[in-house]
C-alpha cells in the first residue's frame, strides 16, 4: 500500500520521508515472535517486545555493571528489531533460520533506514549497529534484556516455548550468556530460575548421551 503522504505536494521532502518511515515502521506490530504474552493468550508481536524492553531498561538500570546511557539503551531497544519487518522474527533456536540471519537483516536495515533523511538515517543507522555489536556497556546492557525478556516470559508461561520446542537446559543457558555479560548482576536470578524451571517440568535437563559398548 503506498503512503497517502507522498500525494501531498505541500509536505517538504524531509517531512514526507519522515512520514513515510513512521508509517513503514508500524508493520513491526504485525510480526509475531515465538514468545507467548504472560497470560499465554496469544504470542506477542516484535513491536510489544520493543516496548517492553524499553521499559524492562528504565526499570532495571541499576543493574547495569557500570553506568550506562539510559537513553541511548532505550533507543537501541526501540530501533533493534526494526529489521523484522523485512526479514521477520528468527526463532532463537532455530538453527537453520539463523545461518543467513545476518544477511538477511543487513538488506532490511539497508531498506528502512535509507527511508530517512541521511542525517537521521545515520543517527539511527548507528545505534541499530552498535546494539548488532554489543561491544559497548550501554549495547551489552541492551542485550541482556533482549534475552531476559523471553525467558522471564517462558517462566510465567509455565515452560512457554521451551516445552513446544523440547528446549533443554544447556541451550537455554548458551542463549542467556548475554545476562552474564551484560547484567550480571542479574545472573544468579537466572541461575535460580533455571534450576526451578526444571524441577517444575517447564525446561528439559540435557539429554543423557546413550553410552556405547
Amino acid at each position: 500500500m503506498q503512503s497517502f503522504i507522498s500525494n501531498f505536494d505541500f509536505a517538504p521532502s524531509r517531512l514526507t520521508q519522515q512520514i513515510q518511515f513512521v508509517l513503514e515502521i508500524d508493520k513491526l506490530k504485525g510480526v509475531l515472535r515465538q514468545t507467548l504474552l504472560t497470560d499465554a493468550s496469544r504470542r506477542e508481536n516484535s513491536a510489544e517486545h520493543s516496548w517492553h524492553l524499553a521499559l524492562m531498561a528504565i526499570a532495571l538500570a541499576e543493574y547495569a555493571p557500570a553506568p550506562i546511557d539510559l537513553s541511548r539503551v532505550v533507543q537501541m531497544l526501540l530501533v533493534h528489531d526494526l529489521v523484522e519487518i523485512d526479514a521477520g522474527d528468527t526463532f532463537a533456536f532455530d538453527v537453520q533460520g539463523n545461518q543467513d540471519k545476518a544477511k538477511r537483516e543487513q538488506a532490511a536495515a539497508d531498506r528502512l533506514f535509507g527511508l530517512l533523511p541521511p542525517d537521521l538515517e545515520k543517527t539511527l543507522r548507528a545505534c541499530w549497529e552498535e546494539f548488532e555489536a554489543a561491544e559497548t556497556v550501554d549495547a551489552q546492557f541492551a542485550h541482556a534484556l533482549d534475552r531476559l525478556q523471553p525467558f522471564l516470559h517462558n517462566l510465567q508461561t509455565e515452560g512457554g516455548t521451551w516445552k513446544l520446542h523440547g528446549i533443554t537446559r544447556d541451550r537455554v543457558l548458551w542463549r542467556m550468556q548475554a545476562v552474564k555479560r551484560g547484567a550480571p548482576a542479574l545472573w544468579p536470578l537466572v541461575e535460580a530460575s533455571i534450576n526451578q524451571a526444571i524441577a517444575a517440568g517447564y525446561l528439559q535437563p540435557e539429554s543423557t548421551p546413550i553410552a556405547c559398548d
